[in-house]
């Protein structure tokens, strides 16, 4: 009853039997893997797992000639072995090994006494490297701990990215020392839009994460075999910059942060001096985030502002550019360029084709599949996240029950039918480009932790197999399994969807969304992907 599936799984006869005299024994080398494994288990037995070499029965983590993220987990009378090919296989067996346990282990609250595990033989890896979810904290901010609590759901899931989406019209949560406004104004608005289309709620809304913050998230993550990636979006989506500094924007007057949904206008200009502002940002981000990969965004950039600028038009004379698409290749190029030279890679929604593709880039592909496989046959590598499939912020159902009716139907069952390597490329050697995929949890309609949980979960399981799992897909069974993993969500205080629909405090009566039907949601992808050009 594994969630996500693994490759193999057998039950054999027998059990193994934990208590406070097991003992827990590791390679040297996944030391750090024993001791989150340790705390999980000691809560649970009561006492701390003693160490090797003593006790009743053992738990072994060791090494073999596996792939990184791969594990063999073995249990029988006499103990239990997990063999992995590095620490993040280890790990992800002994999440394995964790969802054996009864559901109410997963409370960590000292049951104590002795704890029976059936006897089973595992092998399993993922399917892809890049499993992702982005987390949405500039609309609607979460605290640290929070994130952290996310960060363990995620792992739990085996899930091993975090794009962490920073900056927006609507707030800028990271501090940056170089430029105090960016958190002093643009972390704080005024209020907010209570649905897609609603009234203003009145209640201001703010916060960020300091430096420190940002490097116990990062730290914490990397325990789990969490990458966190961070997203500073440009050239659009910069509207509380531009409040922080107005000198950022194209109108040379004062803006508010931005309290209400959508593609705002205001976007950043094309001077000299914003593209070394937010090289000067992106040094200090660079510093906190380990990450090989570094999201610039890209998307939803309206040229309006670009188009009536006497500077952005001089700028386009000047470098012989033909449009407004070409001057956002050329912008975006530009942090191509600064991120490569510094052994990163930049990450942009497929927005960046518009124009040409800066030669090192990664496309998130969220607009159908064109993006994806444009980009893939011209080399580029590749990462889906169409929004009809993996956006979680889409209603779950079509009736008005559903807290704020957003977007087409996106149920259970349709993000489990996801298939993460779009069927263009199932044939073509260029769907080796497609290095993964990630869900996304947008939070303009989210506005509480507990919502987020209801929006994400258990969705996120589904997609967490989608990425794991074999492409081979059976809706009965997962849901079978699915039924013996809601009880350890529950335990961990997962306030997920019941099948049946919300639970009367998740109603939200009387607050506008923006239902469409999957006629007019697919002419609106048609819509954003017609400009699309094939990079050269």
């Amino acid at each position: 009853m594994i969630i996500p599936k693994p490759v193999l799984y057998e039950t054999r006869p027998g059990r193994f039997v934990l208590g406070r005299q097991t003992a827990l024994i590791a390679d040297p080398a996944l030391s750090e893997v024993a001791a989150w494994l340790r705390g999980e288990l000691g809560a649970v037995t009561g006492g701390e797992l003693l160490p090797g070499g003593q006790g009743q029965g053992a738990i072994t983590l060791g090494l073999g000639d596996l792939a990184p993220e791969a594990y063999r987990l073995t249990v029988g009378a006499e103990g239990v072995r997990i063999v992995a090919g590095g620490p993040a296989g280890a790990f992800y067996g002994a999440q394995t090994l964790r969802q054996l346990l009864p559901s109410e282990a997963f409370r960590k609250a000292g049951i104590g006494g002795t704890l029976a595990l059936p006897a089973v033989h595992v092998e399993d890896e993922p399917r892809f490297g890049y499993r992702g979810c982005l987390l949405d904290v500039a609309r609607h901010f979460m605290t640290k701990a929070d994130v952290l609590r996310f960060i363990d759901l995620m792992a739990m899931h085996k899930l091993n990215v975090l794009h962490l989406h920073l900056t927006d019209d609507q707030g800028w949560r990271l501090e940056i020392r170089r430029y105090p406004r960016l958190t002093e104004v643009g972390a704080w608005r005024r209020e907010s839009q209570t649905g897609w289309n609603g009234a203003m709620d009145g209640r201001p809304h703010g916060g960020y994460y300091t430096q420190d913050d940002i490097r116990e998230i990062v730290a914490y993550a990397a325990r789990r075999h969490v990458m966190v990636v961070p997203e500073i979006d440009l050239p659009g989506h910069t509207q509380a910059a531009i409040a922080a500094y107005p000198e950022l924007g194209n109108l040379g007057e004062p803006l508010e942060v931005r309290t209400t949904w959508g593609v705002g206008v205001n976007v950043l200009n094309v001077e000299d001096a914003t593209i070394t502002f937010f090289e000067n940002v992106f040094e200090e981000v660079l510093d906190l985030f380990p990450s090989p990969f570094i999201c610039v965004g890209g998307d939803e950039c309206r040229k309006d502002q670009w188009r009536e600028s006497p500077s952005a038009q001089a700028r386009m004379s000047e470098l012989g550019l033909r449009d407004e698409d070409a001057l956002q290749s050329w912008f975006i190029h530009r942090f191509d360029e600064f991120l490569t030279a510094r052994g990163r890679r930049l990450v942009g929604w497929d927005e960046i084709l518009e124009g040409g593709l800066a030669p090192g880039a990664v496309v998130a592909s969220w607009r159908g599949d064109l993006g994806a496989v444009a980009a893939a046959r011209a080399g580029h590598d590749v990462i889906t996240c169409p929004s009809t499939s993996v956006y979680l912020d889409y209603r779950q159902a079509p009736g008005e029950e559903e807290p704020v009716p957003f977007g087409t139907v996106l149920g259970l069952e349709d993000v489990y039918a996801f298939e993460p390597l779009p069927k263009e490329l199932r044939d073509d050697p260029a769907g080796a480009h497609v290095v993964g995929s990630q869900c996304a949890v947008w939070t303009e309609l989210i506005d509480s932790n507990r919502r987020v949980d209801y929006m994400a979960f258990p969705r996120l399981s589904a997609f967490a197999e989608t990425v794991w799992s074999t492409q081979e897909r059976d809706l009965g069974d997962f849901r079978d399994r699915l039924a013996a993993h809601l009880p350890r969500l529950a335990a961990v205080g997962v306030e997920y969807r019941h099948e049946d629909g919300p639970l009367p405090w998740q109603t939200r009566p009387g607050i506008p969304g923006r239902p469409e039907d999957p006629e007019q949601w697919q002419a609106k992808i048609d819509a954003w992907t017609s400009n699309l050009r094939p990079a050269p």
